[in-house]
């Protein structure tokens, strides 16, 4: 009975990744079968489209966690106060790790910033009302579904989920748009939340935790955004 149980946990692990890593590879492929090229659509509608791709991403990741999502959210309910509580001191610290190591990188660095960064910065001037959506709802929800719970479904040695969650997290937002080896640093300060938020799952075994402080997370920067945005 236990085996079963964590074959169908594993199964479902490696369906919720494979979903946020192979759904990209089709978005285009809708339009194209109505004759439609993405890279000749306008601006907005290339943003509405992505939208909606990411909605249904999203839908479809959350119904393969639908159960654990469930347990979460009533566990949640009964103590978000303590987990808060607990958990805020792991998120200080991975927040002081990225400050001291951007400082380090940027020291040695021409940029002064990751490139992934300063393609968000852009999309951000571009459409602000989109990126808050993709940075403070999408992005918490999707990636702690995908990198912490899924994850988490394959590896139950806490130190090697923690590991790999983290490491895979801060890797994916500098590999897909790195120059040169300086820019891998980088990995440094987008892995420190990515551990933060592992080690929180592996403490309290609630996908809540480790996502309400990705939303706030997320969310502090994009209010950053904003008002960088407002006084030009």
């Amino acid at each position: 009975m236990i085996k079963n149980k964590n074959i169908k946990t594993g199964i479902i692990g490696a369906l919720v990744i494979i979903s946020y890593f192979f759904l990209s590879y089709f978005e285009s492929i809708p339009l194209e079968i109505i004759g439609i090229n993405i890279a000749e659509m306008g601006q907005n509608s290339k943003i509405i489209y992505m939208f909606i791709y990411e909605c249904i991403t999203m839908l479809i990741i959350c119904f393969l966690l639908k159960d654990k999502i469930k347990k979460d959210l009533k566990d949640i309910k009964k103590n978000h106060k303590k987990y808060f509580e607990s958990c805020m001191k792991y998120w200080l610290l991975a927040i002081g790790v990225m400050m001291l190591s951007n400082l380090v990188i940027n020291s040695i660095s021409t940029k002064g910033m990751a490139n992934n960064q300063a393609n968000l910065e852009t999309l951000f001037k571009i459409s602000p009302i989109y990126m808050f959506f993709s940075a403070v709802i999408y992005a918490p929800i999707v990636e702690e579904l995908t990198f912490r719970q899924g994850i988490r479904n394959l590896f139950k040695n806490n130190l090697l989920f923690i590991l790999i969650s983290g490491i895979l997290f801060g890797s994916l937002h500098v590999v897909t748009s790195f120059e040169n080896i300086v820019d891998l640093l980088y990995i440094i300060p987008y892995s420190a939340p990515g551990i933060a938020f592992a080690y929180m799952l592996t403490k309290y075994n609630n996908i809540f935790v480790s996502m309400g402080f990705h939303f706030m997370h997320n969310g502090i920067l994009m209010a950053l955004q904003f008002a960088l945005l407002i006084l030009g």
